[in-house]
């Protein structure tokens, strides 16, 4: 079986920015460099056929290259506890159609629509119930802001999870744009 989700890489210079601004938040999980994405679509487990037909349904997805920049900082709740630190991204609209597109091209190979809204952002750091403050992290780092980069495809990555936390593996790429064949090997 193969854990899959679908993601943006992170240019470099941006993940380097967001892990510049880590820290200070006591007994937070933060990402690591080889962690930082933007989810498009959590897939979860599916066998090797089922894998391949979803390749092949991200390949046929036509959606022109669009620019992003980080654009906030936030948390999400559980239970009325903070549990997931993350930096926003804008405009997201570019981000909401490509996120539909990839939802209905793999509800094409079978599998159930994604069944939450979409929120665009990128996991900075999990936090453990009873964690510390976040209030002075997001004081802080609440402007968070950076120059535009461009997003010209997305990756599907698999998923293995550890002891020591989630190892994400790029098992294939997709360039966006109008071309025939925007599939390209890593």
């Amino acid at each position: 079986m193969h854990r899959l989700f679908v993601a943006i890489r992170l240019p470099q210079p941006v993940r380097a920015h967001l892990l510049a601004i880590m820290g200070g938040v006591s007994g937070a999980r933060w990402q690591s460099e080889d962690q930082l994405h933007l989810t498009l679509r959590f897939i979860g487990e599916v066998d090797r056929h089922q894998a391949a037909d979803i390749d092949a349904a991200l390949a046929s997805i036509l959606h022109p290259p669009f620019e992003i920049a980080l654009a906030c900082t936030g948390s999400f709740e559980h239970r009325g506890q903070p549990a997931v630190l993350w930096a926003g991204l804008a405009p997201q609209e570019p981000l909401k159609t490509l996120h539909k597109k990839i939802d209905q091209a793999i509800v094409r190979t079978g599998l159930e629509a994604e069944g939450r809204a979409y929120h665009p952002h990128v996991t900075l750091a999990r936090l453990p119930r009873g964690g510390g403050p976040i209030g002075h992290f997001l004081a802080s780092s609440g402007a968070l802001s950076g120059p535009s980069f461009p997003v010209d495809g997305f990756c599907l990555y698999e998923s293995k999870l550890t002891p020591a936390g989630p190892l994400y593996t790029i098992v294939e790429r997709y360039r966006l744009g109008w071309a025939f064949s925007r599939r390209h090997r890593r």
